[in-house]
């Protein structure tokens, strides 16, 4: 995972603040709770052992039908909700996320909005419950937040997407290629080709008709995020498509972040480790695997959406204008990058 000490020096961020208000774009400089309560931003979190920070294996049998969702996990995700706090660094932008509604796409919403961005989210009808949820945080951070529901595997479907989200936020420059389906499977042999259809549609077929359809729209200075997996590197023998689609995540970014860096536009890709999302309660895992889940981390435990965050601030954001072609790994200890 990237540490702070990667980060900008403090005095690039006031500069970079500084010109943002000169262009007329203030953000107040609180973060909001999920009750709504003003917080001063930047204030720091107290220090603690990571490994003993989140909940820890083992976990309760669960069980939930494709999708899933959060509000009903056993412990429940921590997304940001009471913890992000924003500091100014994407005020006035434009960011759709697919998978917006929970899991890591739901993080990347809510510091988004509370980093001063107005937020579209694609996900499943199944999921309007979390995605409400979202809705809900986004207005308490006093930014605009647009629903686009629907199947990401039509191609259509993925056009309008792109074109709804940019009619409703007017405009459009930080995309983030985040939903996904994993199904465990022991053997090949158990892949029938409608689940192996319905793997790679969502994964890869989505995530370049979307980017195809968005690009024409992006300016100079956006940002394409695609959520990638630690399993690229090392796929866990129960996870064959997916691990699949995962490394071809991966390899688009790189090969897209050179074609789109001569229009200013740049791309990088994210590959988390054993997360702790609807996807693991959803068929993602077996119950075994579910029960143990991120006990294989050096650090013992999943990790949280709230924990990577960041990462796709910092992406979007101006501050990393010399970063394109990459991908940036959060697996508590394990796999690459």
């Amino acid at each position: 995972m990237q540490s702070d000490d990667h980060l900008p020096s403090r005095r690039r961020l006031i500069q970079g603040a500084a010109a943002t208000l000169a262009a007329g774009v203030a953000m107040p400089a609180f973060a909001q709770s999920s009750s709504g309560t003003a917080q001063p931003a930047n204030t720091p979190a107290p220090l603690s052992d990571p490994t003993k920070r989140y909940a820890q294996p083992p976990f309760k049998e669960q069980k939930q039908p494709w999708p899933g969702l959060a509000r009903d996990m056993d412990p429940k995700p921590d997304h940001g909700e009471e913890s992000y706090q924003g500091s100014n660094r994407l005020a006035g932008r434009k960011a759709l996320i697919t998978g917006g509604d929970s899991g890591i796409g739901r993080a990347a919403a809510i510091a988004f909005a509370r980093e001063g961005a107005d937020v579209a989210i694609n996900y499943l009808p199944d999921e309007e419950p979390d995605a409400q949820a979202v809705v809900e945080l986004i207005h308490q951070a006093g930014r605009k937040a647009v629903t686009l529901p629907g199947d990401i595997r039509d191609e259509g479907f993925c056009r309008n997407l792109v074109e709804k989200a940019s009619e409703a936020l007017g405009g459009l420059d930080i995309l983030v290629n985040n939903a996904a389906r994993q199904q465990s499977h022991q053997s090949i042999l158990d892949i029938s080709s409608e689940e192996f259809d319905w793997t790679v549609k969502t994964n890869l077929y989505a995530m370049f008709w979307i980017t195809k359809a968005a690009v024409p729209l992006m300016p100079p200075g956006s940002s394409i995020i695609n959520t990638s997996s630690v399993v690229s590197y090392d796929p866990p023998v129960n996870l064959l498509d997916y691990s699949m689609t995962k490394a071809g995540i991966v390899n688009f970014s790189k090969g897209l972040a050179k074609q789109l860096i001569e229009k200013g536009i740049r791309v990088n890709a994210v590959a988390p480790g054993p997360f702790w999302t609807p996807l693991q309660v959803s068929g993602g895992q077996t119950m075994e695997n579910l029960k143990s889940f991120g006990s294989d981390a050096p650090l013992g435990r999943p990790g949280q959406p709230a924990e990577i965050a960041h990462i796709y601030v910092y992406l979007a954001s101006t501050e990393a204008s010399y970063v394109t072609g990459q991908v940036y790994g959060a697996s508590g200890g394990n796999g690459n990058p």
